[in-house]
């Protein structure tokens, strides 16, 4: 095999993922695509990454080992509660208005590249938490969406099991006491809080329709991977599927890019998120 891509092998593959899934892969990255490719290679019949990359050149490689390459390149970084503040918000702030709109019908919450589920179920044990010690009312209808691109990923989530290193990542010890049981050597989310998170394959780059409408969308930490076109691009078709008033969270180290005008800037007490704009 070839120690490195050439050129044109990389420029080839660098569109193959920016068409497939947004990703704008730098330049100077031919070893990571090396890396993660180099297993893959077992699982098909190419007998080298250039003999793979020439049938993506010309869209001849099979639906499932084009699935399998997305799934390698994809960064699966994620952790319990990642940028607390937003769950705070989401808890103290966010819940407690929503469940005190009698008129108000379910709560729907999109978890967007939700990797192995760590953010969704995050978001509902801060559901949980709300409806057990911070709401007197009764109960009512939250539905959280996990969607990711990687059905490798996806298929862990919804396991809903965690080994005692994936849970000592930013999982309060008492939130682990209370909303996880011994599973096998691991540990499994207790239904109550598995069973409000549903789990979707699903690709960015598509239309979101058919996912309905939200009034509470996490987008964090996956439109740095694209270019600013497409983040513009992205971020405008989420405004089409809030609710009026529904709310961004992007992540704390992330901004709107320029050109959008769909949003306003809410402050507040230990974060800045994004609000739909009334239409005029």
């Amino acid at each position: 095999m070839k120690p490195d891509l050439n050129p044109d092998e990389f420029s080839v593959f660098q569109k193959f993922l920016v068409d497939s899934c947004g990703i704008l892969l730098s330049n100077g990255k031919q070893y990571l695509v090396k890396n993660r490719l180099t297993g893959l290679l077992k699982e098909s019949d190419y007998a080298s990454i250039a003999q793979l990359i020439a049938a993506l050149r010309i869209d001849a490689v099979p639906s499932k080992l084009r699935t399998r390459i997305i799934d390698a390149m994809t960064t699966n970084e994620t952790f319990w509660f990642r940028d607390n503040s937003h769950f705070e918000e989401l808890r103290n702030v966010l819940l407690p208005a929503w469940a005190a709109n009698k008129t108000g019908g379910p709560l729907r919450i999109w978890s967007a590249a939700c990797s192995s589920g760590q953010e969704p179920y995050s978001i509902g044990l801060c559901v949980e938490e709300f409806f057990r010690y911070g709401w007197t009312g009764i109960k009512r209808n939250v539905q959280i969406i996990g969607t990711d691109i990687s059905e490798s990923v996806l298929a862990e989530a919804t396991q809903a099991v965690y080994s005692e290193m994936a849970l000592s990542r930013g999982l309060d010890g008492n939130l682990k006491s209370r909303y996880f049981e011994r599973y096998q050597d691991k540990w499994k989310l207790k239904p109550e809080v598995a069973d409000r998170v549903r789990f979707q394959q699903f690709n960015l780059l598509k239309p979101f329709a058919a996912l309905g409408k939200f009034d509470i969308i996490f987008c964090r930490n996956v439109l740095i991977y694209f270019s600013e076109e497409l983040k513009r691009d992205i971020l405008a078709r989420i405004a089409k599927v809030l609710n009026p008033g529904g709310y961004l969270f992007l992540s704390s180290t992330e901004s709107l890019p320029s050109g959008l005008d769909s949003y306003e800037i809410v402050r507040g007490a230990t974060c800045r998120y994004y609000r739909l704009k009334p239409a005029l």
